[in-house]
Parts: C-alpha cells; sequence; structure tokens
C-alpha cells in the first residue's frame, strides 16, 4: 500500500529519531535487529522513512533501543 503523501514526513522525522538513537548508542543495524527481533532490513527501511510500522514493531524498537516508546517521537513537526 503506498504511503500518502501526508503522511511521509511524519515516517521520515520517526526514522531519523530512530537512526538517531541507534548510533547514540553506538549499535549497527544488525545489532538492534538482534536486540529487538526485527529484521535489519525492516529497520533499516523505517529509518529511511520508506516503510510504516506496527505499533507492536514500534514498541519492539524502543525495547531495543532501552528507551520509552514516546522517546522515538521526541522531534518537532511544522503544523499545517
Amino acid at each position: 500500500m503506498a504511503i500518502k503523501e501526508n503522511n511521509k514526513n511524519l515516517l521520515l522525522l520517526t526514522g531519523k529519531r530512530i537512526k538517531h538513537l541507534r548510533k547514540e548508542q553506538g549499535l549497527s543495524l544488525r545489532k538492534l535487529a538482534q536486540r529487538c527481533d526485527v529484521d535489519f532490513s525492516d529497520i533499516n527501511k523505517i529509518e529511511k522513512g520508506e516503510r510504516n510500522m506496527q505499533m507492536t514493531t514500534l514498541f519492539e524498537l524502543a525495547k531495543g533501543l532501552e528507551v520509552h516508546p514516546r522517546d522515538l517521537f521526541d522531534f518537532e513537526m511544522e503544523r499545517e
């Protein structure tokens, strides 16, 4: 299913935040994937804003990054 244009920015910002948290901890994609049982190629697509993740994936990523799920959304969004 194609991602709606107005949701792409949210996916990009969330992906950048996840990548920032991962790099801040010195984790590779593969290491994070091992920690949270999410395929590294899926994490890569999420970080690029190419994949809309399920709620369960979000919680797995937060667990793997050892952060609260809300920390994955700690970024500023432009208001339309």
